[in-house]
């Protein structure tokens, strides 16, 4: 059996075009007739995807179309555990080869669906400089030759031929026919996660009191060095507790209760906790919460003051109508006014 495999490997050698490298691997290329999947090398050779990401790549771009590729599906059919699984979906997601989107379905029931690209460099390019791949030629059929008489055509045929290109007269002489507006370019494909290489945002200062007072400093410094008796994770150096007690002093300074501060810090805890430090920078950046409001934030807003009219009594009419003071209603002031301009004329 080992003399068969080694001759049918010493006969694909001798069989390799060109000289062999002297060091480095040597491909024995056999073509494929069937089950085959082509991949290219920007998947292949990507310099920035794990080797656990490449090969779920090529896994799930040789699946037929409506296969099941969720993370516990993927594990069915992999040896690698869902972890491993999950964080090469995040890297092709992030590299643009992998899309997850919800859609909603008439029942109203939400499923997500999985879109996967073989090459997500050419959608960032436009339509027409996409390569298209030339049509196979069709077998030509030669036919035999055939002899035509050749008649020569009347005079007013001959002559309406480049009349038929003539320039309009509307246009000047010499002007070229404008260009047809070229069509709009295809939105590019942007990818949702950005990838691992994008800067990253700076990360938000540690919050400062007004006023570190020794008190305060005392009493945050206190309350960090006691942490590890709650939560063993939190054995803090001495360095670190000096760097993180102007943020617990903050806390404080804002009449944030001692045990109110110890199990925002230490609870709902993830395992493993890998860096103590940095996750207690996040929460005491984060969930810093807002100074207490004082009495007068508290007092109820006063309301506008409304004047109200009061009604009095009319002195020929008793009539009620509103006025600041007393006298007579409008009929009876017009009245009057009438009686006046009648004496007047009288006299």
């Amino acid at each position: 059996m080992d003399t068969q495999q080694n001759t049918a490997l010493t006969r694909a050698l001798a069989e390799v075009p060109g000289p062999l490298p002297t060091s480095g691997v040597i491909h024995i290329t056999l073509p494929h007739t069937d089950r085959f999947t082509v991949v290219g090398n920007h998947l292949a050779q990507h310099p920035d995807l794990s080797c656990t990401a490449v090969g779920l790549a090529v896994r799930i771009q040789s699946l037929p179309q409506g296969t099941e590729v969720s993370i516990k599906a993927l594990t069915a059919r992999c040896q690698e555990g869902e972890r491993r699984i999950a964080a090469a979906l995040r890297e092709l997601e992030a590299h643009g080869y992998l899309q997850r989107f919800r859609h909603r379905l008439p029942g109203q029931k939400v499923i997500t669906r999985t879109v996967f690209c073989n090459q997500p460099a050419a959608l960032l390019r436009p339509r027409s400089q996409a390569p298209v791949a030339a049509p196979v030629p069709a077998p030509v059929t030669v036919p035999a030759p055939v002899t035509v008489p050749v008649t020569a055509q009347p005079p007013a045929q001959t002559q309406a031929q480049p009349q038929a290109h003539a320039p309009e007269p509307d246009s000047e002489p010499g002007s070229q026919p404008e260009p047809e507006p070229k069509p709009a370019p295809a939105p590019p494909f942007v990818p949702l996660v950005p990838p691992p290489t994008a800067p990253k945002p700076p990360r938000p200062p540690l919050p400062q009191p007004g006023a570190l007072t020794p008190e305060l400093d005392r009493a945050a410094t206190a309350l960090l060095s006691d942490l590890r008796r709650h939560a063993p994770e939190f054995t803090l150096s001495e360095g670190d507790i000096h760097h993180l007690a102007p943020a617990v002093a903050t806390w404080l300074e804002r009449d944030a209760h001692p045990d109110t501060i110890r199990r925002t810090l230490t609870d709902d805890l993830p395992q493993p906790l890998r860096h103590p430090v940095k996750l207690l920078k996040h929460r005491l950046t984060a969930l810093l919460p807002p100074p207490l409001p004082g009495a007068c934030d508290l007092a109820a807003p006063a309301r506008p003051r409304v004047v109200v009219t009061p009604f009095q009594t009319c002195d020929d009419c008793d009539r009620a109508f509103r006025s600041p003071d007393p006298g007579h209603c409008r009929d009876c002031r017009e009245t009057r006014e009438h009686r006046g301009e009648d004496a007047r004329v009288a006299a």
